[in-house]
């Protein structure tokens, strides 16, 4: 009489190991290949993922190229979904490498309310995103404009001389995509505060 109770036991037990292996297994393919993932794409295909804040104190510490000129170009480009406008002031500059460099866009909320925008960063040729380091960056955060306005956004960066003499002509381009989340929870905050008196 006890053998089935056993039996069902045994495969309770042996059912919850196989879901708790495969609940890691889960966790380890979706979170700890990232790291690996990034580390292959830097390492191997020399593409920089993350876009993150290199410190000023990096960059001072790297001596400028007086022998060598770099190309930048500047591209902007707004996805269908966000209802403003988005320029780079110029569209190319020449700068050595190891020189600290800033340049602005200006972006302009065309809509009759507030809206939060995020802008994704990209460098071309892929190769070059190794070399290409931003000090300061409107990427970095939400970028909230209201109704009609306009703001000028700077980007801070330095082409590090190690980038390969090939190459003589980098793009530095951002996609400004609308913020649902973001904006919506400004609307809401919006309808629920107080009217001013």
């Amino acid at each position: 009489m006890n053998a089935p109770r056993r039996s069902a036991a045994e495969s309770t037990r042996a059912l919850v190991r196989k879901l708790a292996l495969t609940a890691g297994l889960a966790f380890f393919l979706g979170f700890g290949l990232v790291p690996l993932y990034e580390i292959a794409c830097e390492k191997v295909f020399g593409i920089r993922l993350g876009d993150q804040a290199v410190q000023a104190t990096e960059v001072a510490a790297i001596a400028v190229d007086r022998t060598r000129l770099v190309t930048v170009q500047f591209d902007a480009t707004v996805n269908s979904g966000l209802a403003w406008t988005f320029k780079p002031k110029l569209h190319s500059i020449q700068v050595h490498p190891g020189e600290l460099t800033e340049v602005w866009y200006e972006a302009r909320n065309t809509t009759s309310g507030s809206v939060v925008g995020n802008a994704v960063p990209s460098v071309a040729p892929s190769t070059a995103s190794m070399y290409f380091n931003k000090t300061e960056c409107f990427c970095f955060t939400e970028q909230r404009l209201d109704a009609g306005e306009s703001r000028d956004m700077p980007v801070r960066f330095m082409i590090d001389p190690k980038l390969p003499p090939e190459v003589q002509t980098v793009t530095l381009g951002y996609v400004f995509y609308r913020n649902d989340t973001a904006t919506r929870q400004l609307a809401n905050a919006s309808a629920v505060a107080p009217p001013a008196s």
